[in-house]
């Protein structure tokens, strides 16, 4: 909790915005991410297309969701052999 306040006076000063302001942007920045991470959750589940991940998240982090997709498919792979 202390590492957080001192993020939050970090950013109120820095940004030149209220304390309020840096909340509320960190809330939407959060909840963003939690809905980027359960769109790509669905798509690596095979419950939505590729097409509607990426229109959803952006193409950016449906190829990075893809790569670490394949990276632990591998990884398990490779575990499973020993």
């Amino acid at each position: 909790m202390r590492k957080a306040l001192s993020y939050l006076a970090t950013l109120v000063q820095e940004t030149h915005k209220t304390e309020a302001e840096v909340v509320a942007l960190a809330f939407e920045t959060g909840l963003r991410q939690l809905w980027r991470e359960r769109i790509l959750g669905r798509y690596l589940r095979g419950q939505i297309s590729r097409d509607e991940a990426i229109e959803t998240a952006g193409i950016d982090w449906v190829e990075l969701a893809d790569r670490q997709h394949v990276a632990l498919r591998e990884d398990f792979a490779w575990a499973l052999e020993k």
